[in-house]
């Protein structure tokens, strides 16, 4: 037997530590940027930040991710997978230390370079799941998703009591992420020697160059990326305002968007372990994005009931990211292709999600009441049912000329 295949690892051995990575690579998808929103109020008035210039660094990861979305398949194809994807955690390494070191404008550079690094890592890690768990897409999409929003909900949890406690502030609360990208970095560099290039099995050649800009399946996929990210967003940026409108104290404003973000992790778990039991994904899909609409059409004609569309809202969103993400594979035939998708429905869907909570507040400020806006988003979700429909048939993206039943 050869000395490669003596020392080549068990297959079991080898999906279980691509399985540990993609867990680590999810940590460092949400909880550098989520985590500044509680300490803002802190970072404006050590720096002497406007109530726009706040606003506008909250907002620069989507803006971020909307641009540099497209760029991360030629990342991928001249680094190979797994280079791009350690070289993205790298920037995303540099980006938290730029952020909170105590130079003029290195926290506006920090921010843009980990909002580059995660728009890379968001597009990526799909194609790395269709490449190394091609038969378990969904659970492997589930399980870190969940990982991801769980840190989120940690990371926003904790940064206020390190922030207040430690000499350095704030700027020691938001650095500590680094920490989380470090230990990325050193598990997966032993498999940079291993995953030469970014083409991996051999591809069709007509499959692996089908762009998803010019496929109707394609635009399903990214429209309803796009309308799930926005209620979502929606939701994070509105839903305590809304409450305290209303008569409800912050205090548990806050405990309810703690009870939305915990719901939503078991809600991940949960459609990534009964995505793939039918033939497809449209009655998820479709039931997933009805509860969203309930979840606006509630809150707008009956906001007693807040604790339900709370609940309802959290098992919604939680289950149509997982989905979302999920069909960046099941749609494509390979994972170069898988790559193309979800830059096109990430760049779209991020740019949705930058402009629908503004365009919520100019509803607002426009009517000076929640329920138009709050209709409208229904109205919006309402869509989203019906593309879950349209995505979620068991189709893929294929050349013109692809056998019949297939998607061009």
């Amino acid at each position: 037997m050869p000395a490669a295949t003596k020392n080549a690892p068990h297959p079991t051995a080898r999906l279980g530590l691509a399985f540990i990575g993609v867990l680590l690579i999810a940590v460092n998808l949400r909880v550098s940027f989520v985590s500044v929103g509680p300490v803002l109020v802190n970072i404006s008035n050590d720096l002497g930040l406007s109530s726009a210039a706040a606003g506008f660094l909250t907002g620069l990861p989507l803006i971020a991710f909307a641009v540099f979305s497209p760029l991360a398949p030629g990342f991928a194809s001249r680094l190979g997978l797994d280079r791009a994807l350690w070289t993205s955690l790298l920037i995303l390494a540099g980006g938290i230390v730029l952020r909170s070191l105590p130079v003029p404008g290195f926290i506006w550079t920090g921010t843009v370079l980990i909002g580059v690094a995660i728009a890379f890592l968001n597009v990526l890690v799909p194609s790395l799941v269709k490449r190394d768990f091609p038969l378990r897409v969904s659970q492997v999409t589930g399980s870190y998703t969940a990982t991801q929003a769980a840190f989120a909900a940690v990371g926003a949890a904790v940064v206020v009591p390190v922030a207040q406690t430690s000499p350095a502030g704030w700027r020691l609360a938001l650095g500590v992420w680094v920490g989380l990208a470090l230990v990325a970095m050193a598990v997966l560099l032993p498999w940079l020697r291993r995953h030469r290039t970014s083409s991996g099995p051999s591809v069709t050649p007509g499959a692996a160059h089908r762009s998803p800009w010019g496929s109707a399946l394609g635009w399903q996929v990214t429209a309803f990326m796009g309308l799930q990210s926005i209620a979502f967003y929606v939701l994070m940026a509105w839903l305590p305002t809304i409450e305290q409108s209303r008569g409800i104290p912050a205090t548990t404003a806050g405990v309810h968007l703690s009870i939305f973000l915990l719901i939503s992790v078991f809600a991940s778990l949960g459609a990534g372990g009964v995505l793939h039991r039918g033939s497809d994904q449209r009655l998820v899909s479709f039931a997933s994005g009805t509860l969203v609409f309930a979840t606006f059409l509630g809150l707008a004609l009956a906001p007693d009931l807040i604790l339900l569309w709370v609940l309802l809202g959290a098992l919604g969103c939680g289950s149509l990211i997982v989905i979302a993400l999920s069909l960046f594979s099941l749609r494509t035939v390979n994972h170069p292709q898988a790559a193309s998708l979800s830059g096109m429905a990430q760049s779209v869907g991020y740019g949705m999600a930058a402009v629908g909570p503004v365009a919520f507040g100019a509803l607002h400020d426009a009517t000076g009441d929640w329920s138009l806006p709050l209709l409208a988003t229904a109205g919006a979700m309402a869509v989203l049912a019906v593309m879950g429909l349209l995505a979620g048939r068991d189709r893929v993206i294929r050349e013109s000329g692809g056998r019949p039943g297939t998607a061009r």
